[in-house]
């Protein structure tokens, strides 16, 4: 067993959450804009404005902790161990992040949301692409830096996007399907072998995770219930997480051996 996956991993959730829970307390995020109030919820009078669409996002830590463990107990795996630490990671940040909008609506909580969505949509995009183009660790990084900036300069427009609303949106939702692209076009190529129905329920639960997150905003909302629609695409978001580590996991060369990245 390596126990510094599950240890890095552990301390970036109790230090993210620690220093989330002391922002909100202490309103280091500022003020209440209203950023994130069109997912449906009632923002409530108590230090956390969004009780569902906050504490939902635990689901992010819990399957984030899981990745690392299973990082760090499995002999034989198709993902470096740097590299699962560094997604579990991501996964964890995901929760603390989203949770800062969430709670307190406020502009800087909505950045926060926004770039841990980066994050994660530039790592699938990245370690897809760094496979298929048969590249090293230093690609990796150049790639994932430009994935984010992209993001972060596509959600510096500001004219509203049909659909998804907003330009960082539709930079996400871009970057991850050049990943479910690039994946395809790996298992197609059949130079590694990986258990494909990991990456076909990751791909559902993300779709089933977007229609309701549609949904809860054309019609399907009830604003003072703690049944949110946000909610569910929070912890469908982490499961379609946890199945893509576990395809990422189950990849091996035709001998049987762990992909080396």
């Amino acid at each position: 067993m390596d126990p510094r996956p599950l240890l890095w991993t552990t301390a970036v959730a109790v230090v993210s959450t620690g220093l989330l829970a002391l922002a909100v307390g202490s309103g280091w995020l500022g003020a209440d804009l209203g950023r994130g109030a069109n997912f449906c919820e009632a923002a409530r009078l108590g230090l956390v404005k969004q009780p569902a669409n906050t504490f939902s996002n635990a689901g992010f830590v819990v399957v984030g902790l899981l990745v690392a463990a299973h990082a760090g107990w499995t002999r034989v795996s198709g993902m470096p161990v740097a590299l699962a630490t560094a997604y579990a990671c991501v996964v964890v940040l995901l929760g603390p992040a989203s949770a800062a909008m969430h709670a307190t609506q406020s502009s800087l909580g909505g950045h926060l949301d926004m770039a841990s969505m980066y994050l994660i949509a530039g790592f699938a995009a990245s370690y897809a692409w760094v496979r298929w183009a048969r590249r090293g660790p230093r690609s990796f990084a150049i790639v994932y830096l430009a994935c984010v900036v992209f993001c972060e300069l596509a959600g510096r427009w500001p004219h509203p996007v049909p659909v998804v609303h907003y330009a960082g949106n539709l930079a996400f939702g871009l970057l991850l399907c050049v990943a479910v692209g690039l994946e395809t076009a790996l298992w197609r190529r059949g130079e590694t072998m990986r258990t494909i129905a990991f990456g076909f329920a990751s791909l559902a639960s993300m779709l089933a995770a977007f229609t309701i997150w549609v949904l809860s905003q054309h019609g399907w909302c009830a604003p003072h219930s703690l049944l949110q629609g946000h909610a569910a695409w929070h912890l469908l978001c982490a499961v379609a997480a946890g199945f893509l580590y576990l395809l990422y996991a189950s990849e091996r060369d035709t001998a049987g051996r762990r992909v080396a990245t």
